[in-house]
Order: structure tokens, then C-alpha cells, then sequence
């Protein structure tokens, strides 16, 4: 069963409706400053958040590369 250009262009903007009606929540919060980053960003605490945040994407992608790099040598025995 061949896909139109039609039900193609179809089904991308089904998929893109969602996504532009979610974003507008987003904007209507921006309106408000956020007490919470100030806080943080007085007592000198916002270092410790953003630290403690790019450790934990650190160590996901050392667990991504060391989870391919398993799954490589595993293909490789395979095709031995």
C-alpha cells in the first residue's frame, strides 16, 4: 500500500498540531519571573544545581557510548 504526498503532508501536520498547541502554555508562564532561579541565584546555589545537572547528563552519555559500544561488539561476534 503506497502513501500519498497528501496523506503525508496529512499525517506530519496531525503530528505538529500537538506540539504547537502545548507551546503556548509555555508562553503564557514566561510572563511571571521565576522567585525560585532568583533565590538560587543569590545564594549562590544556582552553581550547585546546574553542577549536579551536567553530571547527571555526563553520565548519561558515558552510559550511552560504553552501552554501544557493547552492543557493536556484540553485533560483530554475531556476523562471526
Amino acid at each position: 500500500m503506497k502513501i500519498s504526498s497528501f496523506q503525508r503532508l496529512a499525517g506530519f501536520f496531525l503530528l505538529l498540531l500537538p506540539l504547537l498547541l502545548s507551546t503556548t502554555g509555555a508562553f503564557a508562564q514566561s510572563a511571571a519571573d521565576p522567585e525560585m532561579a532568583d533565590a538560587l541565584r543569590a545564594n549562590g546555589k544556582i552553581y550547585v544545581v546546574v553542577a549536579v545537572v551536567g553530571l547527571i547528563v555526563a553520565g548519561l552519555i558515558l552510559y550511552l557510548i560504553t552501552l554501544d559500544r557493547k552492543v557493536s561488539k556484540l553485533e560483530q561476534q554475531i556476523k562471526k
